[in-house]
């Protein structure tokens, strides 16, 4: 197939009422790409029969309530082996269409502003970003995770192809990689809102940014190149198959072509706001524009428009305006412009503009390489020698209108400048960015503008006029045990206690159980392989082990050393002795806690944190016992319970009281009120435990371990999808950095509970990599359980 080596038109595809926001090569049929528009439509569109090079609408669809502003392609799945188009609509909703119909064959909700934009990734996820400042994990038509920490709208959105890594684009500058819900890396470099993301391999990808910048970075954090050529904001970015060569679109009505690291062509439109590209399968570009027309453009020369179709698309070009204020074109004085003649030299690199003066007229010209000649790109207006109403100065700047706005009656007026040649919705977006107002008030300021300056109007009008969404310059989310596995506790050496001391945690290999220590577990050879003794796990993991004399000989020491204020009454430490021995079963089970012990307990749970450690052990063996587990527990007091745990908890505290906050936490689950509590509290409570794996502290480990397996066990009773997918995602992020083999063990047991019996749940973990991040340990053989049970989590996830 012969190849020009330059790109040139292929098509023009007039499919749109409106700007073209969106563009996604589709997976069938062959060849076709679906396109959103502020129409409201999504449209797909298929290669016609040769040697006809068109595009033929196979599809339309609709089902937004307002302007669609991305799109992308969900894989095919069995249920649909042509695969699913999701659109994303400034009506904050998603639409999920097939190619049978038009309607959506479901909508998400959740985003509370515009969606602008998706990416697909196996297994069916979705990723969204939108102006609320977040992005969502979407998958089986369910939200699985929130993404939060962005301080701005999040722009562009993209998920790396292996491992589950996210990235998200933002207003406030930055990108994030995302890992299993997790923020594990911000990105800084760029000087304004970033607008698109695009994946060059495992490892790198670009970005580009209003800053009129484009960026290649490692996943690691370096930014490995920096790539200028643009002169206006770069909207949108796609990587050609198989190569690091990419193209680009922006704001200077360009879509750039970029080959080995440099700018290699330029194709400009008659179209200020070039929106957005995709690469098709067989390497040509589809490109999306304000003016609502589809563009195709080709390397192949039996794929190129005929000769009179490239010509007549370079007279539109040539009778296109330019706004010289956009800084396109540098600073102009008619005086000093050369005239036609100058167009006798030749240019020096592809897409290199030069302005000539023809009489009283400035017009602009591009180099084109492959044509050795100079090609009209328009009529430059507004011009210092061409103003069109006279110019009112603000802030140092030149304006034909500076209007004064008063929003209520109490604030400041406010000022907004505008010129005849800009679009009045982004003037109107920046202007409600910059004074940290509404969205809402976008179509009544984007009127005002319009109706105070008709007969004002520069240049042929865009179809339904520009778009609002471009983005402001500033666009405001324990020695030894009993021997069992499970339960095993650090505060039973002899003649010391010390928190946090070492623990052996492994159950005997192929003898005792590895929850309980006891009972007829055999070993691997004694066994068929496929029976699965350790997931799904539903009895809720506690730490059983006491030492009460030891708890209390600690106790009294430290009592003896607090401060005055602090000092327990022999009264005091005599009912926390009695309330010791009782929930450790030394005395009848007859003699309850009584309701003074428990108060008791309480409040001195409160004591300084750098002493209050053998209380937290008494209250974690107290909260197993019926009464106490209701008393402390129950809904009155359990929310104080809770975060006063939490508080222990934070990273920067003592690890002794970490540990402990964990073990309380394990152990509320043996009785009703306290699953009930944690169950109502699991967002928090899970959230801050997660921080709590980069702490060094096997045992510490442990505890993080049994409290998400814990969880994983209620919710594989009473399933909920947003709480099985945190437990994932802490189980994930936990595994990064763990290694006692007993804690990954127990995390293991909670993935494989948590997906047991779970389509959906497993699709997410395959989603965020859970297979390939476990699969290290499906050879371990000591402990025998850890490899095991990795391999029946595998199992599930096939």
């Amino acid at each position: 197939m012969a190849s020009s080596n330059s790109f040139k038109l292929r098509c023009s595809i007039p499919g749109h009422e409106m700007d073209v926001r969106g563009l996604a090569t589709a997976i069938f049929p062959e060849g076709a790409f679906v396109s959103v528009s502020r129409d409201r439509t999504g449209r797909v569109w298929v290669p016609n029969s040769s040697p006809d090079t068109g595009f033929s609408e196979m599809h339309c669809m609709s089902g937004h309530s307002n302007f669609v502003s991305c799109v992308c392609v969900i894989a095919p799945s069995e249920t649909y082996p042509r695969g699913l188009f999701a659109t994303g609509g400034n009506d904050n909703n998603i639409c999920v269409f097939t190619l049978d119909q038009p309607q959506p064959l479901y909508t998400l909700e959740g985003h509370k502003n515009t969606v602008c934009t998706l990416s697909s990734g196996k297994f069916g996820t979705l990723l969204s970003g939108s102006w609320d400042t977040t992005a969502k994990v979407w998958l089986n038509e369910k939200c699985m995770m929130t993404l939060q920490g962005h301080t701005a709208a999040v722009w562009a959105v993209t998920i790396l192809p292996e491992q589950g890594l996210m990235l998200s684009g933002s207003a406030d500058k930055t990108i994030k990689l995302w890992k299993a819900g997790r923020c594990e890396r911000t990105f800084t470099g760029h000087e304004d809102c970033v607008r698109g993301l695009a994946v060059i391999s495992n490892t790198e990808f670009l970005s580009c940014s209003n800053d009129t910048s484009i960026r290649r970075w490692q996943v690691t954090g370096e930014c490995i190149q920096v790539y200028y050529s643009h002169t206006n904001y770069i909207y949108s970015l796609a990587v050609f198959p198989d190569s690091q060569d990419f193209i680009s679109t922006g704001e200077d009505r360009s879509l750039r072509i970029w080959r080995q690291g440099e700018c290699c062509q330029t194709i400009r439109f008659p179209a200020q706001s070039v929106w957005c590209c995709c690469v098709l399968p067989n390497g040509d570009i589809a490109v999306g524009a304000s003016d609502g027309i589809i563009r195709i453009f080709t390397e192949s020369e039996d794929r190129m428009a005929s000769a009179e179709d490239l010509q007549a698309f370079e007279d539109e070009l040539s009778k296109a305006t330019i706004d010289p204020k956009t800084g396109d074109l540098g600073d102009i004085k008619l005086e000093d412009l050369p005239g036609r003649e100058h167009l006798n030299e030749p240019g020096n690199r592809d897409g290199q503009t030069r302005l000539i003066k023809d009489g009283q007229k400035v017009e602009a010209y591009q180099w084109s390489v492959s044509d050795g000649r100079w090609v009209k790109i328009g009529d430059v207006v507004g011009g210092s020698n061409q103003q069109t109403s006279k110019s009112v100065m603000y802030e140092g700047k030149e304006y034909d209108y500076v209007f004064t706005i008063d929003m209520n009656e109490e604030g400041p007026s406010m000022k907004l400048p505008y010129n005849v040649t800009d679009d009045p919705w982004l003037v109107a977006h920046n202007f409600l960015q910059r004074n940290d107002l509404s969205p809402m008030f976008l179509d009544q300021v984007a009127n005002f503008i319009i109706e105070n300056t008709k007969g004002h109007v520069v240049g042929p009008a865009q179809i339904g006029g520009g778009d609002p969404f471009t983005g402001g310059s500033r666009y405001v989310p324990g020695s030894s045990n009993d021997g069992s596995g499970f339960g095993a506790d650090p505060f039973t050496g002899a003649g010391r206690y010390i928190p946090g001391s070492s623990s052996n945690a492994s159950a005997p290999s192929g003898v005792a159980d590895p929850f309980t220590g006891k009972g007829a577990y055999s070993s691997a050879a004694q066994r068929q392989t496929s029976t699965n003794i350790y997931f799904p796990k539903t009895d809720g993991v506690t730490f059983e082990q006491a030492n009460a004399p030891q708890i209390i000989a600690k106790l009294k020491e430290l009592n003896e050393g607090a401060p005055q204020e602090h000092k327990l009454s022999d009264d005091t430490m005599g009912s926390l002795e009695q309330l010791l021995l009782v929930v450790c079963g030394a005395n009848s089970p007859e003699t309850p806690p009584t309701i003074q012990q428990i108060s008791l307990l309480w409040k001195v749970s409160h004591w300084p944190e750098d002493i209050v450690f053998p209380v937290l052990d008494i209250l974690r063996l107290a909260v197993r016992h019926p009464q106490v587990n209701e008393s402390l527990c129950g809904e009155a007091e359990g929310v104080q319970l809770c975060n006063h745990l939490l508080s222990l908890m934070r990273p920067d505290g003592r690890p002794a009281n970490q540990l402990l906050a964990l073990r309380t936490l394990c152990n509320s689950f043996s009785g009703r009120h306290g699953r009930a509590l944690l169950v109502s509290q699991r967002e928090a409570v899970l959230s801050r435990a997660a921080d709590l794996a980069a702490v060094f502290n096997k045992n510490i480990h442990i505890a993080l371990a049994t409290l998400v397996l814990n969880y994983a066990g209620c919710f594989h009773i009473q399933p909920d999808l947003d709480a099985k997918a945190q437990c994932l995602s802490v189980a994930s992020r936990a595994l990064e950095t763990v290694q006692d083999k007993e804690a990954i063990f127990r995390l293991l047991v909670a993935l494989g509970t948590t997906v047991a019996s779970d389509q959906t749940a497993q699709d997410l973990a395959r989603s965020l990599g859970v297979g390939s991040q476990i699969s290290k340990y499906s050879t371990v053989s000591e402990p025998s359980k850890l490899g095991e049970c990795c391999q029946l989590v595998l199992k599930e996830l096939q």
